[in-house]
């Protein structure tokens, strides 16, 4: 029998159920703001209780509304992101209604409220609520319901053949409109709009779904996609494949098309195409055919001398028109296959639609990569430092592109704000610098910045901190200033021999030891902590009395000097600010030769590749160095450890531990880097880096640390027969640039990948192999790291 708490318990069910499906029908933009004269306002506990105003509106139709949490006001609106301008505000969510927004129908096109206004002839449609040149039937008091605003075209009558109007010619009393069919159970072009539920491959497997990684992990996440509709298990095709797609629930299959029939009707209208590059130039029509190095460019249409999927057959709507430059899958710009038998593929130049001059490339030298700012005065306007992220993480979007946020902030409309590149800006005199970011669902948001005044990072390395008067362990790199012994004798200076002479304990014989001036040191790794010799002829030397320091207190992944984040390469050179990736080490031979990268996790502990430890299996061949910027390791910050054990993965993967003889000094030059949680997968897009002193191929900056950022390539487009043909394991990942010329090389290997999480580093990667150093179509290969976290934690706990 029905409880009274049960029915309760299925009315309150079935009204979190319509409230769902109501802001289901919504699209979401934080950080907007529509300039609307027709609203009504309205007090809402939260939006679903103003989607629910929207919903009931008698005034007028509809078509979004706005919502502020903080102050708890909704306003819903009579018009949307098409026929209203769009503005930022902070703590306001934008919420605009799908079916106001689709220029397409579905079924017999009743709900179609597009506004599309002429007909299939092409002839104007007529008001519907006029009167000439035809009396209408249908009119907006008649059927308030039923959209018949304007003159846009609607099915009133639920007339089969769609939707209609009365025209503007007196001859012609009405006429049928041509609004294409919405991609529901059919495509359109690739279907990269279609919005189906079909959840089964060609062959008939199962579809896995999109927020799942079992039992294949992948980076095609939902919350990295929001724009591509990866709901539940569904067919989607969110990185330009010629059909949807999905992954399967067969472990033996990663992935599969599904059979999607293409739509009977036409496909929408093409968008006037540009002749000039904005955003990622998918929408570029122009005629160049020319790609960036000077090659022509092989017609789409012709399957020599490259053979490729990219034909006007498989992508219909992209303009693939003879041997013009096109985006047709989604890559960074416009490009080509060329005629050039040993260049499959190349961008192409074409001019930006921002008259804007480019600015001239920065040299890169050691000296310059010092100096930035970041910080800002006042609100910021004054700003030009390159921070690019925001305060919740967000990537900034660049100010030249209109993509995936069309505005007016452009360095043509304010010259003097400092417009270029994704760095954070204030151009209208805002409370602190912002930026636009590349999260389609998030319009802007303030950057992560502090004012010049607050106490926070510093970029421009500080004198050198005092020396704290205190040690670790048995002190080998205490350098403090007591210089009295622990029965209070004076200290005798080390260069000295008076009154005792010495040969071996010298600043020459030991230059790394901090002999300087008659302070207490540790030159010989005494068990028993620092000492000195002293200057009473009658005793020698004797210890020093230095109290133990407290365990070090640090953030992982968290540098004391604001890293550059430079989006260029290793191999042809952007060099660190110094110490800007604490967690980085060189490990060497046992004399001191650099020859691999890897990364500290724990004050005793490195993360690195195995085949780094292919020529000796004993711990004593390798030393580590840390705190280093420069190769030559002549920096008063570096640190030498010896290794006391090695671990390699035992099934073979290229990853290994070593422990460290003692822990590592954590300061200002030395901090372990993040971990990422167990079996965590990055999406497609994210922005990371690598970091080394590897061969730089005869580039400037050979000998200092240098780093890249480029994107991680999702496994599934990295293993495609043009890039890397199968060879990517599921415990590895793919970055770097498609086109080549940025990569990691010999002397990066172990060295680390991370990406920036929020306000920390994250390491995801350990560089591991690749085909060549910065070849096209080649990008480097990494080890995944989240996938041995298990391991990782086992023989550090155990050893």
């Amino acid at each position: 029998m029905e409880t009274k708490s049960d029915h309760c318990s299925f009315l309150q069910y079935f009204w979190h159920k319509k409230i769902f499906f109501v802001l289901d029908r919504y699209v979401r933009t934080e950080g907007a703001w529509l300039l609307n004269p027709m609203k009504q306002v309205y007090r809402a506990n939260s939006d679903e209780e103003c989607a629910e105003k929207c919903e009931n509106e008698e005034k007028f139709a509809c078509r979004a509304f706005l919502f502020t949490s903080k102050d708890q006001q909704c306003l819903t609106l009579s018009e949307n992101t098409k026929t209203a301008m769009i503005f930022r505000r902070a703590n306001a969510v934008l919420y605009e209604k799908r079916i106001y927004l689709l220029e397409c129908k579905e079924g017999n096109g009743v709900d179609y409220r597009g506004t599309e206004a002429k007909t299939q002839k092409g002839v104007k449609c007529q008001k519907w609520a006029d009167n000439t040149p035809h009396k209408p039937n249908y009119t907006p008091e008649k059927y308030p319901k039923a959209g018949l605003e304007e003159n846009y075209c609607r099915n009133p009558d639920k007339d089969l053949k769609g939707p209609w109007c009365y025209t503007t010619d007196p001859d012609t009393r009405f006429d049928y409109c041509n609004i294409p069919e919405c991609e529901v159970e059919c495509m359109h072009c690739s279907g990269e709009n279609y919005h189906g539920v079909v959840a089964t491959t060609m062959s008939g497997l199962e579809c896995q779904r999109w927020d799942s990684q079992e039992p294949h992990s992948h980076g095609y996440l939902p919350e990295n996609f929001p724009e591509k509709d990866l709901k539940n298990n569904y067919c989607r095709n969110p990185d330009g494949e010629p059909r949807p797609w999905c992954f399967t629930t067969s472990p033996t299959k990663r992935w599969e098309y599904c059979d999607i029939p293409r739509c009977t009707t036409p496909p929408p209208p093409p968008v006037p195409g540009r002749q000039c590059l904005s955003g990622r130039g998918e929408d570029y029509r122009g005629t160049i055919s020319v790609t960036e190095s000077g090659n022509t460019c092989q017609e789409w249409s012709s399957q020599s001398p490259h053979r490729h999927a990219r034909t006007p057959e498989n992508y219909p709507c992209q303009g693939l028109d003879e041997n013009y430059c096109r985006n047709p899958d989604g890559e960074k710009r416009p490009w080509c296959y060329t005629t050039n038998t040993t260049a499959r593929w190349e961008y192409c130049n074409i001019p930006s639609c921002d008259s804007a001059k480019p600015e001239a490339p920065a040299v890169d030298v050691p000296e310059q990569a010092e100096v930035t700012e970041e910080c800002y005065q006042g609100n910021g306007v004054t700003y030009r430092g390159t921070a690019s992220f925001t305060r919740s993480g967000k990537k900034c979007q660049a100010w030249s592109s209109m993509s995936p946020h069309r505005h007016n902030k452009t360095a043509k409309n304010y010259p003097n704000a400092g417009l270029s590149q994704n760095y954070c800006r204030n151009p209208d005199a805002d409370s602190r610098p912002w930026c636009y970011t590349t999260d389609p669902s998030v319009r802007w948001e303030y950057c992560d910045l502090k004012k010049c005044d607050d106490q926070g990072l510093q970029t421009v390395p500080q004198p050198p901190q005092t020396a704290e008067e205190c040690i670790i362990e048995n002190g080998v790199d205490y350098r403090g200033t007591v210089a009295k012994t622990a029965r209070g004798r004076t200290c005798q200076e080390w260069s000295s021999q008076r009154p005792h002479s010495h040969d071996y304990f010298t600043p020459t014989t030991h230059p790394r030891a901090g002999l300087e001036k008659n302070y207490c040191r540790n030159p010989d790794g005494d068990v028993n902590g620092p000492w000195c010799y002293t200057t009473d002829p009658r005793k020698a030397w004797e210890y020093c009395d230095i109290p133990k320091c407290p365990p070090p207190q640090y953030e992982c992944g968290k540098s004391k000097f604001r890293p550059k984040l430079c989006a260029q390469r290793i191999v042809a050179g952007c060099i660190s600010h110094p110490h800007s990736w604490p967690w980085q080490i060189s490990l060497r031979t046992s004399y001191g030769l650099h020859f691999c990268g890897g990364t500290l996790i724990d004050p005793q502990w490195v993360l690195t590749a195995a085949h780094c430890l292919e020529k000796s299996s004993r711990p004593a061949a390798y030393k580590v160095y840390l705190g280093l910027h420069r190769e030559i390791a002549t920096e008063p910050s570096v640190q030498i450890r010896d290794v006391e054990k090695l671990f390699k993965e035992p099934r073979r993967a290229d990853i290994a531990l070593l422990k460290l003889s003692r822990p590592a000094v954590i300061n200002n030059h030395v901090i372990p880097v993040c971990l990422p949680k167990e079996n965590s997968v990055l999406g497609g897009r994210e922005e990371c880096y690598v970091t080394g002193w590897g061969d730089t191929r005869g580039t400037p900056g050979e000998g200092y640390l240098k780093e890249t950022g480029f994107p991680v390539i999702e496994n599934k487009i990295c293993n495609r027969p043009e890039f890397l043909n199968g060879r990517v394991k599921k415990h590895e990942l793919c970055a770097g640039n498609i086109h080549g010329g940025t990569d990691t090389c010999q002397g990066d290997s172990g060295g680390p990948l991370v990406c920036l999480d929020q306000d920390k580093f994250v390491q995801h990667g350990v560089t591991s192999w690749g085909l060549g150093c910065a070849q096209p179509m080649k990008p480097g290969v990494y080890v995944r790291v989240s996938n041995y976290i298990p391991w990782i934690k086992s023989v550090m706990e155990s050893n």
